[in-house]
């Protein structure tokens, strides 16, 4: 039975990445899927540091440090000096955090997919601003401590909804957008695959759980994204040329075991852990809908 997921290793021995790190492990299926032939930007985030310091790289690829709101702008040359040079049969990409997507790099990020550049922009989300100090971005969850919505005498959290930049991908008629986690390596594999071979721009929104920010057991990261999935907090999903596939998991799960498992949610009370159900519940409606549309 052949595998479906390459059996080729891109990211090497001797990264810095956290234990348990989502995004380590998001860009490991990232490359397996993308090959040899890829040219990857980076920008100001975790994976600028995780790769190690600079001559060295924990990759098997060319790697581009851009300003943090550059990625999609520095993927975007990229492509169009790769193509001048006749190698369009080369791949590449930007590998972003949420908080240089979703906020810093959102402007640059809708401009590349806008012009139509064959290039696929991952964004790993691990919901806050992790390689600065856990501060909150517009992926952060309703409800999540980060040390900018402190959990004190105040209750500040996070009072907010996340932003699923995936959704705004497809309201631009981005010809390929799916969403995905480590927890279901073959989808991911998968979906890697359909957005090598579609030519044109791609975006891929990949849940990435982070030990030290979500304040969780460094061993628990497969079984929080599978959560997340079966939760319905993360739905997965994809659009190809318009049409759109929702994911239907066969095992479901209860949102406060998701909550439950992480730090970051300890302080909600029972009528705000509803909040969220109520929440979770309107949107996987309206992805339903989207859907039979």
């Amino acid at each position: 039975m052949p595998l479906s997921i390459p059996r080729e290793e891109y990211m090497l021995p001797g990264h810095t990445a956290c234990a348990g790190c989502g995004a380590a492990l998001s860009m490991r299926y990232v490359l397996k899927g993308m090959g040899p032939k890829s040219a990857l930007a980076i920008p100001a985030c975790c994976w600028s540091i995780i790769p190690g310091e600079f001559p060295y790289t924990a990759l098997k690829i060319p790697m581009l440090q851009t300003p943090f709101a550059a990625a999609a702008a520095a993927i975007s040359g990229l492509r169009e000096g790769l193509d001048a040079q006749g190698k369009e049969d080369y791949n590449v990409l930007a590998f972003a955090g949420d908080g240089g997507t979703a906020d810093i790099g959102l402007q640059g990020l809708s401009a590349a997919m806008e012009r139509g550049h064959n290039v696929l922009y991952v964004m790993y989300d691990n919901e806050a601003y992790m390689n600065t100090g856990i501060q909150r971005s517009g992926s952060t969850p309703f409800g999540a401590w980060t040390t900018t919505t402190p959990v004190g005498l105040k209750r500040n959290y996070k009072r907010e909804n996340k932003k699923f930049v995936a959704d705004l991908m497809i309201a631009q008629n981005v010809p390929y957008v799916a969403t995905a986690t480590i927890a279901y390596p073959e989808d991911l594999s998968r979906k890697v695959a359909v957005a090598k071979s579609i030519k044109g721009p791609k975006f891929i929104q990949i849940l990435s759980p982070c030990p030290p920010g979500w304040f969780f057991n460094s061993a628990d990261t497969v079984k929080i994204s599978r959560l997340a999935v079966e939760s319905k907090v993360f739905p997965l999903y994809e659009s190809k040329n318009g049409k759109f596939a929702l994911y239907k998991p066969a095992k479901t799960a209860s949102i406060s075991d998701y909550l439950s498992l992480q730090g970051r949610f300890g302080h909600l009370r029972e009528e705000e852990v509803r909040l969220i159900e109520e929440a979770v519940e309107k949107r996987w409606s309206s992805l339903l809908e989207k859907e039979q549309n």
